[in-house]
């Protein structure tokens, strides 16, 4: 295939790329040159902005589009515009954001999307916004190329490259070692998916002409969060020892779920997120979705932290920031040993 990717050279759309290339597709970039210039030196790059300059697209013509970098319908609908005559498949990356109602498990692709205040600009997007923001950019692409939109809700996307922190940082945490701060309830439940498989597969539904809207995380078979903990501490070494933390405690010495305890929603207690992480994926999972262990992904995550002694080695820092410092994590146990005791 011709593949056309928005973006390409941070995380997922990174992945895609790698992924197309082991494939033998012929790529082309279209993105601001502002990262990843060293990046895929012999894959043919055209330079624009999404929010004004697309004349790089114009005379050219693609297989199949993979929009990684869509935030916003304004520029959504611009990309899908420029490419309407041009492009058979466009896969653009949504979110699991997009639903207005996360309090419960097994929410399915025709449940109720957010919706964006009247007024809200996009220039002063906030993250209250973010997922209204995404089940607009996906109407819009939608509404210019019917029938022709992959709408990929993703939830967590985990693996090398990840800027986030959030995987990586329980990955190189467990790897340290020592007593580790987990939060209650362990049985809360968690999704993720390996961006090389998230990758695969939208390559795949582009090569297959699959369309439609899907829920693309997982793994198949449900996992919590003591599972997930568990199962990472094992896989890079077992050296942890996870001491349980209540769900008040956390709370009420300031922890925020999700932000400094990645993958923690504090269910119990702010039941409104409780299904955030536990999505109906039966629809990926019939058009062919598939998940690598997560033990390798973990394995290859921590690789890549420490090969390119990523900035999540170091949690906490401005470009990785998710995760407890390790003087926080250890003025947190100290008060919970004393709250248990």
């Amino acid at each position: 295939m011709r593949v056309l990717v928005l973006g390409g050279t941070v995380f997922v759309g990174r992945h895609v790329v790698e992924v197309a290339l082991a494939r033998g597709d012929e790529v082309t970039l279209f993105h601001r040159g502002r990262h990843g210039a060293e990046l895929f030196p012999d894959v043919e790059r055209l330079t624009g902005d999404r929010n004004g300059d697309l004349s790089a697209l114009a005379g050219r013509q693609w297989d199949a589009a993979v929009d990684t970098s869509g935030y916003f319908p304004r520029q959504v609908r611009a990309s899908a515009e420029a490419l309407a005559g041009r492009v058979g498949h466009y896969a653009f990356v949504s979110s699991a954001s997009v639903y207005a109602d996360h309090s419960r498990v097994g929410t399915r692709e025709e449940a109720p999307v957010n919706e964006v205040p009247d007024g809200a600009q996009e220039e002063l997007s906030t993250p209250e916004l973010y997922g209204g923001f995404k089940a607009l950019s996906e109407r819009a692409a939608e509404e210019v190329l019917p029938g022709r939109v992959l709408a990929v809700r993703a939830g967590l996307i985990v693996g090398p490259y990840d800027p986030t922190n959030r995987f990586t940082y329980w990955v190189t945490r467990l790897a340290r070692g020592g007593e580790t701060l987990a939060p209650e309830p362990r049985t809360q439940p968690v999704q993720l998916v390996d961006a090389r498989d998230l990758a695969a597969w939208i390559l795949r539904c582009a090569e297959t002409g699959t369309t439609g809207t899907f829920n693309a995380t997982g793994p198949v078979e449900p996992l919590t969060l003591g599972e997930l903990l568990a199962r990472v501490r094992d896989a890079v070494g077992g050296r942890a020892d996870l001491v349980w933390a209540e769900e008040r405690f956390l709370l009420d010495a300031g922890v925020e779920p999700f932000t400094d305890v990645p993958f923690w929603l504090a269910p119990t207690l702010d039941p409104g997120w409780a299904g955030f992480l536990g999505l109906d994926v039966s629809r990926a999972l019939a058009a062919g979705l598939t998940f690598r262990p997560l033990e390798e992904t973990a394995r290859d995550t921590l690789a890549w932290a420490e090969r390119e002694a990523a900035p999540t080695k170091d949690v906490g820092v401005a470009t990785a920031p998710a995760g407890l410092t390790p003087e926080r994590e250890r003025e947190l146990l100290a008060a919970w040993r004393k709250e248990a005791a």
